[in-house]
């Protein structure tokens, strides 16, 4: 299926699964349909099972989004007391569609989990309450982590998969690869046909020097091998050891579990030469999650200069992973966006795109290690391959049937839409927008904070009222008043604000603060001042500094 179709078949509000092989393109389409519903006022809850996967959509876990958490089960009490949490029943009640992406890293009793939430919080006895659910991923990838002792189960294998009578979505075309040889082996390997050709390929790469401008990534198939070397080879640099601590505000659940997703340390060790991995999007600096490069340098704050490939230098500075409510931050980590990168692991690097590596598969343990591995390079020649063992080249034979009926379905949904006439097609996108809420207007939207709870506060702010009285005529906190005001801002209102602004001295001393810290994020800003400054009078203070 090419990405046009499985697009109008999104659009028609279909329950999906969207897979396809590693670089087919699923994340960008994903992308584009989140764009689509943002841009008609459709609520969607973004989410994908790992952190690394949720920040390429710009959402959050699965976990957090739903209120799972790290639960193995579902109590009945846990599903009475979930409507009492207010942030969350107000997000999944606004939300119309659900995206979880990396599906295959979901085991199936956490998505008949989140199945059940979604139910008594929308109070609607429909799959997922009645939303249209979006799943993304590729079984042939590594499946979800178990506990000790039992089996892990692939979210296929869920009791709600079927009742979500998904259409099938096989993306064919691949953006990733670009070589015909990788893409035989990997499609070899997934239809579990690999041959001597296939070998002698892969064999072709055996400790092969693959130098990039930064060296090469190494991918290990054990945690203990990809930190012995790591570790090893920042020792053997010659120089200043720096550290760089995490520091974190929040609720603690929430801290623990952007600690485990962001994959940057807690305590950061670098020195000038140290191979670095960039762990976190940020396109305005020119780096991805995936970007590699070497410390050159650290500027006069201390903080990294890292090269990468096409010889540019970017600052490392520090950056933040939030999980927030309203406007009104519920956990906050904040550390420079780099591992170490010398090695990582194969399960590490689910996710990435990798100009080149050098990887360990003479211990893979697991079906879907090799295709891992391989599939996150762009090219063969971008592969030096230290060992080889069987299990590598093994995918798992439940999934290579199960993959082979989702093509028959994939191509059904195809016939399906040919059928119809793209007069038909549009019909059915506009119906499915007239269904989740949302009806077309010739006339620009008002905007919503005519006779809102906005419009409230702006009111009451015109009268001059303090953010405490205001707070107590509204019942809300302080730091929802805030974040009301900034909302009223970035719609362009024309707020009177002086009379908000914290006193000179105070004003100043945040001032400096947030020069010091280089960044608009709280949690710094909030560790040089002390407990002597609220989050409210920092967050008010932002407001006249950003102008």
């Amino acid at each position: 299926m090419k990405q046009k179709e499985a697009e109008d078949l999104l659009k028609m509000g279909h329950n999906i699964y969207l897979t396809g092989s590693a670089g087919s393109g699923k994340t960008f389409l994903l992308n584009k349909y989140i764009q689509y519903l943002q841009s008609k006022n459709i609520s969607v809850g973004i989410t994908a099972s790992t952190g690394i996967a949720a920040t390429h959509l710009g959402g959050m876990t699965i976990h957090s989004w739903s209120g799972l958490g790290v639960r193995d089960n579902l109590s009945a009490n846990d599903l009475r007391d979930l409507p009492k949490k207010r942030p969350l029943a107000k997000r999944l009640l606004a939300a119309q569609v659900l995206i979880i992406d990396e599906i295959s890293m979901l085991s199936a009793d956490q998505l008949d989990m989140v199945d059940k939430i979604c139910r008594r919080l929308k109070k609607n006895p429909a799959p997922f309450g009645g939303l249209q659910v979006i799943l993304s991923g590729d079984f042939f990838q590594l499946p979800p982590v178990s506990r000790e002792g039992e089996e892990s189960r692939f979210a296929v294998l869920a009791e709600i998969w079927r009742g979500l009578d998904l259409k099938i979505c096989y993306l064919s075309e691949q953006h990733r690869q670009q070589d015909s040889r990788l893409i035989k082996i990997l499609n070899d390997i997934r239809t579990d046909q690999v041959g001597e050709e296939t070998l002698a390929l892969l064999k072709s790469r055996t400790k092969k020097i693959t130098a990039g401008p930064s060296g090469l990534t190494k991918l290990y198939t054990h945690n203990a091998d990809v930190d012995a070397i790591n570790n090893q080879r920042l020792q053997a640099i010659s120089g200043k050891t720096r550290l760089y601590q995490m520091r974190s505000h929040g609720r603690e659940p929430l801290v623990e579990a952007l600690k485990r997703g962001c994959q940057a340390p807690e305590s950061l060790y670098l020195k000038t030469g140290a191979l670095v991995m960039f762990v976190k999007n940020n396109f305005e600096q020119g780096y991805v999650n995936g970007t590699l490069g070497k410390v050159v340098d650290f500027n006069e704050e201390g903080f990294p200069v890292v090269e990468v490939a096409d010889s540019r230098k970017i600052v490392a500075n520090p950056v933040t992973w939030v999980i927030a409510e309203e406007g009104e931050t519920l956990g906050e980590i904040c550390q420079v966006p780099l591992r170490l990168a010398w090695a990582i692991t194969v399960h590490k690097s689910q996710g990435m795109s990798l100009e080149a590596a050098e990887i360990d598969l003479s211990r893979s343990f697991e079906p879907g290690m090799g295709y891992v591995a391989l599939s996150r390079v762009r090219s063969l020649d971008g592969i030096s391959l230290i060992g080889l063992n069987d299990m590598a080249l093994i995918v798992n034979q439940e999934i290579l049937q199960l993959d082979n009926d989702f093509k028959v379905l994939s191509d059904l949904a195809v016939s399906e839409l040919e059928k119809l006439s793209r007069q038909e097609i549009a019909r059915r996108h506009k119906n499915f927008l007239e269904f989740a809420g949302i009806k077309r207007e010739e006339k620009p939207r008002k905007k919503r904070t005519v006779g809102g709870t906005y419009q409230i506060t702006k009111e009451l702010v015109a009268k001059k009222m303090p953010i405490k009285d205001l707070a107590k005529e509204r019942a809300l906190t302080e730091n929802t008043i805030v974040s009301h005001l900034e909302k009223l801002i970035k719609q362009g209102e024309k707020l009177d604000l002086e009379y908000l602004k914290p006193p000179a001295e105070r004003f100043e001393k945040i001032k400096a603060a947030f020069l010091q810290s280089g960044e608009w994020s709280l949690s710094p800003v909030k560790e040089i001042l002390g407990d002597s400054f609220t989050y409210a009078e920092l967050r008010l203070a932002r407001l006249f500094l950003m102008k």
